[in-house]
């Protein structure tokens, strides 16, 4: 199950990009299968770093997970073409932000949204300790 779709890459670029980016035949068409192996892509990443925090693929999709799929498959696209992305640095940073919160979130500093509890912890969630009486204290070494 992909993460987003053609339509979410769409909603970000123009479609005359994404022909540029994709159609290699010069056919003036969108090539899916090249966006589908860049959505694969942008997802076998994604779920390398949340993989370790919850199970993968995550099923239903949030929108903080959609999001970083759409960046990194436009930035997969745009490196197939080998560009250098010069001017476009706000693809750049939106593959390095999607990037950078996936680290946070396999870290566990991040949540996704979907997960959270909606009540706080109870204690019985907590770890508990015990042990045995203190051998030494104030009161018992007063005299030393």
């Amino acid at each position: 199950m992909a993460y987003c779709t053609q339509e979410d890459l769409l909603n970000q670029m123009p479609e005359s990009e994404l022909i540029e980016l994709t159609d290699d035949a010069g056919a003036g068409t969108i090539d899916a299968a090249k966006v589908a192996a860049a959505i694969a892509d942008a997802d076998s990443e994604i779920d390398g770093y949340l993989g370790r925090q919850t199970t993968v693929p995550i099923s239903p999709v949030p929108p903080t997970v959609r999001r970083w799929s759409v960046a990194l498959a436009i930035y997969n696209l745009v490196l197939r073409r080998g560009w250098d992305m010069g001017p476009d640095h706000v693809r750049r940073l939106a593959y390095r932000d999607a990037v950078a919160a996936m680290k946070e979130y396999a870290a566990g500093r991040l949540s996704l949204g979907v997960d959270d509890p909606d009540t706080p912890p109870s204690d019985a969630d907590k770890p508990q300790m015990s042990s045995a009486e203190q051998i030494f204290s104030r009161d018992k070494l007063a005299g030393f």
